[in-house]
């Protein structure tokens, strides 16, 4: 391998580390979101006296990804309050 290849592929891996740093933090948060929405769906089965063993996987699944929707919808709605705030703008008044 040349000296030329070798400054290519570690100036390459260099230009890369954001874009792999940013998909972890994404991980990172997509893994607390589905935590938050397994305790959620946990809740919620209680309840109505129910158990993960009285559903499909599939059913699960869509009653996770409906609490997942849930949570995201509520830190959207967090994050545009704390963001006019910041501007000065107040639409609670």
């Amino acid at each position: 391998m040349s000296l030329k290849q070798i400054i290519k592929e570690n100036a390459n891996k260099a230009f890369d580390y954001p874009k792999l740093k940013s998909q972890k933090l994404k991980d990172a948060v997509n893994s607390k979101i589905r935590e938050k929405a397994i305790l959620a769906t946990k809740a919620r089965l209680m309840e109505n006296h129910k158990t993960f063993d009285d559903y499909s996987d599939e059913q699960l699944e869509v009653i996770i990804a409906d609490e997942e929707r849930k949570i995201v919808d509520d830190l959207k709605t967090k994050s545009l309050v704390v963001a006019l705030a910041a501007l000065g703008l107040n639409f609670f008044v």
